[in-house]
């Protein structure tokens, strides 16, 4: 008894029954996602982080979060949604840009993966905060100056391991913002914004190794590299919700 076999499909036919995500969707998909981290990175880094760790006091940084741990767990909470809403972004973005240049959209997309994973492993610093706090007896056992030279040490790795991260993430932004030129349709300062962005975030990490008196200079750096990022991204994620040029 013979069987009848269909042939393989073709290209065409694979392409047909298995159609390219829309470019419009995976727009949408970026513009709500890059306005979620938007908001949650800023409430982390602003309103728990920056708020909360004093450089060099160990006494008052532990008494900031003790008295606010629920708000030091929401910042966790948020940085983890900020870590996993990178992965969606990522693979978005290289959708919308594929069709400028596939292989420089992979890349861009493996660039914002590689600062994705640094963020990942610094959380688990930031939550081994949270442990060592919520822990009495183990606070019991080991002294209170103890525990707070844990703490400054964790929080000391969780900032160094995002801020490597972050120089990955600044040439993402970098070959963004190039694709972004090429393509014609997204508007060009808003792509130059995106690269200026980009190069400081790397010189804001390689100033962190190389300035022994970085610190004197943080609030320069702040501005150089938010600036252009929160105006860059943040009107990224709002054009990549609105617009309208891609097909359904």
């Amino acid at each position: 008894m013979t069987t009848l076999t269909h042939p393989p499909a073709t290209g065409q036919q694979a392409h047909a029954e298995h159609p390219p995500f829309s470019m419009r969707r995976a727009a949408r998909i970026a513009g709500i996602s890059y306005i979620l981290i938007y908001a949650l990175a800023i409430f982390a880094n602003f309103f728990v982080v920056e708020a909360m760790v004093v450089s060099g006091d160990a006494a008052t940084t532990v008494a900031n979060i003790t008295g606010s741990i629920g708000l030091f767990k929401l910042g966790f909470i948020a940085f983890l949604a900020v870590f996993l809403l990178d992965v969606v972004v990522a693979w978005a973005l290289h959708v919308v840009f594929r069709t400028v240049d596939r292989d420089v959209s992979l890349v861009t997309a493996w660039f914002r993966l590689t600062y994705t994973m640094f963020l990942g492993a610094g959380l688990v610093y930031f939550f081994e905060v949270v442990q060592l706090l919520g822990d009495a007896e183990y606070i019991a056992a080991m002294g209170t100056e103890q525990i707070h030279a844990e703490v400054m040490v964790a929080l000391g790795s969780f900032e160094a391991t995002w801020l490597i991260g972050l120089a990955a993430f600044g040439i993402h932004l970098v070959l963004l913002g190039r694709l972004a030129l090429r393509s014609g349709w997204v508007p060009r300062v808003m792509a130059w914004l995106l690269m200026i962005a980009g190069v400081a975030y790397v010189v804001d990490t390689a100033a962190h190794g190389l300035l022994s008196d970085y610190e004197s200079y943080a609030s320069l750096f702040l501005a150089i590299v938010a600036i252009p990022s929160m105006i860059g991204e943040g009107w990224l994620g709002l054009w990549l919700l609105r617009t309208r040029r891609f097909a359904s």
